[in-house]
């Protein structure tokens, strides 16, 4: 019975990878496209369209809060909006774009640094790539590679599942062959963190991993 129910998980995982392999995304994945938290605290909400001075949000607590917030045990999808929301507000003022970027290399090139601090600086960077890009917008992480922080990351901490999925949506403008593999390992790590099953089935619209899962193991 187990190695029945194995097998069509398995099958789910397959069909997971296709759907987010060839999903297409309307604008930068890791900007237009908000993580659910549930009721966690993050970033007071941002809207894309956000000007310098259009709102309350004082910029100049920026990396004050983000840090905060990255620093308070917070999950990583967690730490995925939060960086989501920074990326937006900073975009608004080079400097403060600069002291955030800064502050979070420092936090993760430390001898002791958490596997958590290198996943968000490299995901701050690629964020940052993706969203000030063209328009003659500066970007203060132009030729870091973001990616090989959160590869870092994911290889300190040994297994993540919620890491995975930050990388997969890194690697939706890059190699399918990453894509894919970070795919399957944050599906399986799906089975068990239903928000993060949530969150890949709102990046790809399909069915939710969840039931999936469910529907192979009722077979």
């Amino acid at each position: 019975m187990q190695s029945h129910r194995c097998s069509h998980f398995t099958i789910a995982i397959a069909a997971l990878v296709l759907s987010f392999s060839s999903v297409a995304f309307a604008g930068p994945p890791l900007i237009c496209h908000a993580i659910e938290i549930g009721p966690a605290k993050t970033l007071p909400w941002v809207d894309l369209n956000y000007r310098k001075g259009s709102g309350s949000y004082d910029l100049n607590h920026l990396t004050r809060d983000t840090l905060a917030i990255l620093d308070s045990n917070a999950s990583v999808l967690v730490q995925m909006e939060t960086l989501r929301r920074a990326t937006i507000y900073a975009r608004q003022d080079e400097q403060i774009a600069k002291q955030l970027l800064v502050q979070l290399h420092a936090r993760a090139d430390k001898p002791d640094a958490k596997p958590d601090a290198l996943f968000d600086f490299g995901y701050l960077a690629e964020a940052y790539e993706q969203w000030m890009m063209g328009n003659g917008e500066s970007n203060p992480a132009r030729g870091v590679d973001g990616y090989a922080w959160v590869k870092r990351a994911i290889a300190q901490k040994g297994s993540d599942p919620q890491m995975e999925f930050g990388a997969a949506l890194i690697t939706l403008t890059g190699s399918e062959a990453d894509r894919k593999a970070h795919v399957a390992r944050a599906a399986a790590g799906a089975k068990t963190d239903s928000l993060l099953a949530q969150n890949m089935a709102a990046m790809f619209n399909h069915q939710t991993i969840s039931s999936l899962i469910t529907n192979g193991e009722g077979r």
